[in-house]
């Protein structure tokens, strides 16, 4: 390093050896700390022991700092444009293909030459605060050599050009605040701003005074000037108003488009008070946000005011956010975690209130959903009799597909209209009924998510209800769906005097869902990815139809009001707004069970679905086809067949709902033994109650709960 030292140009802006320098503290693999803490004490040590190398070093980089526009670092980086999410997707992805043409005039571009491996910030936050400071300081303070040009002015010209660079910054967030909040789909998410001031208005209003009263005393016309606690408590204003849409939106909806206002109102509030605790001359403001102390943790009293030590601490902190945000400024993965987790969350709190209809609580409910399930079975017989009618056709692959999705698609959204139900379509919202639950009791324990009460008992309740559900949900299917399926293909035969099937095309059925000799797993596993699909589908256009008002915005259409009349057109509004979700899921499902064989045949790859009721109509219209003389053995392998993709359909779809809702939840479950344990228990003390439920609500209950941590 001490060449590179030996090399720098006080009096020169240029970059080359600040990147030099860098380079060499950076090592290779951003993981090895310990590599970057000896680097960063090394170079401390050596300017200690070579104090006209640190005084170069001073120089060099004041200099480079009195050249650059810092403003733009301080407002933009780490901080989402005013673009809107789909435009800055895009513009991540071009960028991270060819990156944009650099100005060295701005700090920010400087800083991308410096830094310019994307993990650089690991090595920089791992590097302890006091090391980072102590190298400061010993840049600060280091003595010119004999002889050298001494410039008196130079350490007051370097703070007041970072010092304007700070305040810039300051009115820049504070008029984009005001803009953002201003925003007409944050006013009609909360209506409230239109009647009292906004604080949004009135926090810039703030700051526009506090930043005059600062230019007046920096120019020296009064030597005193108010702090900025009446800015921060309209910033505290805003960000309540935020939180309150954020909560609202769990209600009445959300969009991407408000996600990422909010995601932008909440980066520039915070990036405001980092600023303005840095800026502020009184030393009275409170802390600083998510300011790293480890800069204190060599001082035995640390000073109750002014908080010096503290603000260094802060603006290191805030040099190392910069430098994260600067290297993760293209990053899509953490633009689409901080944008689509409100509308996750929506997504899921939708499908779990769906989901409570999915569970039988009673064996009188039990029934229920026997009966709806064997009404679902009943269409899927149908369906499968219309789809091999339409594989006759042999048209082109792509209309035959076509069709598929259409015989898919009506039958399921029949199937939802008649209020029917597929045993299959349950888990996607179940899970998300789990894992609110979950987040519930979370809640309620209060404290860090590690040593939250979670209350098993009452989990491994409601775990059995929805088993016993499902298990009740796919035997109405079956009860149906196989004798429906067989009655069709016998009645074809005695009206034709032929089978609905060749022998081949029957044996063809039947062999599809062999466990072992077809790919019938695989497929499965496929159809349960579309379920949990069609579930998130339903889950957004729930919310979708929430946010947008579907229902007022049906009930205004003046030809509806013609064709239905007047009470059928407000009752007509209300079941698109209710039953929105469940009837773009189904459409979706459908398409996707249409299309999957053909876009396989497309390729040339072994894709198919394999549905457990469906599977099961075809094992009885394949039955029929081959006269009624199937040996036993081939029949109990199907049967074996059948229930593996049934199974695999389920844990499928549930798996991947329940993944998704813990997660939109930001919810971690540990207890998976005790919960099988608790299952366990409850099937040991009941044993018909746990597969046919209790007979009234009052035996649901569990006896006495059981809490741990």
């Amino acid at each position: 390093m001490l060449p590179i030292l030996e090399r720098l140009d006080p009096d020169s802006d240029r970059v080359d050896l600040l990147v030099d320098l860098v380079d060499r503290l950076r090592p290779r693999r951003a993981r090895d700390h310990a590599y970057a803490i000896a680097q960063v004490r090394t170079l401390t040590q050596l300017l200690r022991g070579h104090p006209g190398q640190a005084w170069a070093l001073r120089r060099h980089v004041t200099r480079l700092l009195e050249t650059r526009r810092h403003t733009s670092l301080y407002s933009d980086v780490g901080i989402l444009s005013n673009d809107g999410f789909f435009t800055e997707l895009k513009t991540r992805i071009a960028y991270r293909v060819l990156p944009p043409a650099l100005d060295e005039l701005y700090l920010s571009d400087t800083l991308d030459r410096v830094l310019c491996r994307d993990d650089d910030y690991e090595w920089i936050r791992a590097v302890p605060n006091a090391d980072w400071l102590e190298l400061f300081d010993v840049v600060a303070n280091a003595a010119p050599p004999e002889g050298a040009e001494v410039d008196a002015d130079e350490p007051a010209r370097a703070g007041k050009v970072v010092l304007a660079g700070l305040l810039d910054a300051i009115r820049t967030l504070s008029c984009r605040v005001c803009a953002l909040g201003l925003e007409p789909r944050l006013i009609h998410a909360h209506r409230e701003i239109e009647e009292v001031d906004s604080p949004f208005l009135m926090q810039n209003i703030e700051a526009n005074k506090y930043l005059d009263d600062y230019g007046r005393l920096t120019a020296g016309e009064t030597d005193t000037m108010e702090d900025a606690r009446h800015l921060l408590v309209m910033l505290d204003q805003c960000e309540e108003v935020v939180q309150k849409i954020r909560r609202g939106a769990l209600a009445s909806g959300t969009s991407v488009a408000l996600t990422y206002l909010l995601v932008a109102l909440t980066q520039s509030i915070d990036r405001l008070r980092k600023l303005l605790f840095l800026v502020d001359t009184s030393g009275e403001l409170p802390s600083a946000p998510t300011v790293d102390v480890e800069a204190l943790a060599n001082e035995a009293t640390p000073p109750a005011e002014p908080p010096t030590s503290l603000r260094r601490a802060a603006a290191v902190d805030l040099a190392q956010e910069l430098a994260e945000a600067h290297n993760t400024k293209y990053e899509i993965r953490g633009l689409l975690r901080d944008n689509v987790d409100l509308l996750a969350r929506n997504v899921t709190e939708n499908a779990s209130r769906t989901g409570e209809h999915y569970i039988a609580e009673r064996r009188a409910d039990l029934g229920g959903m026997f009966a709806s399930s064997a009404g679902a079975g009943i269409v899927i017989g149908f369906m499968a009799l219309i789809k091999i009618l339409i594989s006759y056709q042999h048209r082109a692959p792509l209309i035959e597909a076509l069709f598929y999705s259409l015989n898919y698609a009506a039958g399921f959204m029949l199937v939802h209209v008649l209020h029917f139900t597929i045993a299959t379509k349950q888990p996607a919202m179940t899970a998300a009924r789990i894992a609110a639950a979950l987040h519930e009791t979370a809640q309620r324990g209060g404290g860090r998510s590690s040593r939250r009460q979670v209350d098993v008992d009452s989990m491994a309740a409601l775990v059995n209800k929805v088993f016993r559900t499902q298990i009740v949900a796919v035997l109405g299917n079956l009860a149906t769906v196989i004798p429906v399926a067989w009655a069709l293909a016998l009645a074809w035969y005695w009206i034709f005097g032929t089978h609905l099937v060749t022998p081949a095309k029957a044996a063809h059925l039947i062999a599809d869902s062999h466990p072992w000799h077809s790919l019938a797993l695989l497929h499965a596993a496929i159809a349960g990815v579309w379920l949990f699909v069609s579930g998130l589908v339903s889950g957004y256009y729930d919310n979708k139809a929430m946010y947008t008002r579907m229902g007022q915005r049906v009930q205004q259409l003046r030809w509806l009001r013609r064709l239905l009349g007047e009470e059928r057109r407000a009752r007509f509004a209300r079941y698109v707004e209710d039953n929105l979700g469940g009837l773009m899921g189904n459409f979706v499902f459908g398409v996707l069970m249409g299309t999957t064989a053909t876009v396989g045949f497309l390729l040339g790859l072994p894709l198919d679905v394999r549905h457990v009721t469906f599977s099961s109509a075809n094992f009885a219209i394949g039955y029929v086809g081959l006269g009624q003389r199937v040996d036993a053995e081939t029949v109990a392998i199907t049967f074996v067949g059948i229930a593996l993709i049934g199974m695999v359909n389920l844990l499928v779809s549930f798996g991947l709902a329940l993944w998704v809702a813990l997660r939109a939840r930001k919810v971690r479950f540990h207890h998976g033994l005790r919960l099988l344990q608790a299952l366990g228990r409850r099937l040991r003390e009941a044993p018909l109650d746990f597969f046919i439920g209790p007979r009234d609500l009052d035996d649901a209950a569990p006896a006495t709960p059981r809490g741990i941590k």
